[in-house]
């Protein structure tokens, strides 16, 4: 059961959302990889209610159903290119920040090597953003599991 509804509070949280519409927009970012980020960070914080919508959101926006059963495992697979490999390292140390030299030079430099610096920064605040949300569905109790996807074009 919830403790608190995210809905009712929904004129507080615009900035989140403004923020998450502000990423996709500027397009710096591939939409299945938004995804793949997202849901990584959701399964390390372990949050019901963001691994529903962005599981769905994913298949919605053409990803398969075998590269989010493998996610959790990415680094024993094949199936993720090398800039998605580069950007599910640096979801991983975001958010677990093991320790304040986390982000090593040679990750970030993994990570330039695929992506712009504009992109990088998108993607800085794409974990940052859903680290919040996943924080706040947690601390809400938000059940998951009703979630039903926006149409992607």
């Amino acid at each position: 059961m919830s403790r608190f509804s995210i809905q009712r509070h929904y004129a507080t949280m615009q900035p989140l959302i403004q923020l998450g519409q502000e990423i996709r927009g500027r397009g710096h970012l591939d939409g299945k990889l938004v995804e793949l980020v997202l849901m990584r960070c959701s399964q390390i914080n372990g949050c019901a209610f963001c691994l529903d919508m962005h599981s769905k959101d994913a298949r919605a926006a053409g990803e398969t159903e075998q590269r989010l059963y493998l996610l959790s495992a990415w680094r024993e697979t094949a199936l993720y290119s090398e800039s998605e490999q580069a950007a599910l390292a640096l979801a991983e140390e975001l958010t677990e920040l093991p320790s304040h030299e986390s982000v090593s030079d040679a990750l970030y430099e993994r990570v330039r090597e695929h992506f712009e610096e504009a992109a990088v920064v998108d993607l800085v605040l794409l974990i940052g953003m859903i680290n919040t949300w996943n924080r706040l569905n947690i601390a809400a109790r938000t059940v998951g599991g009703n979630y039903k996807p926006v149409a992607h074009h």
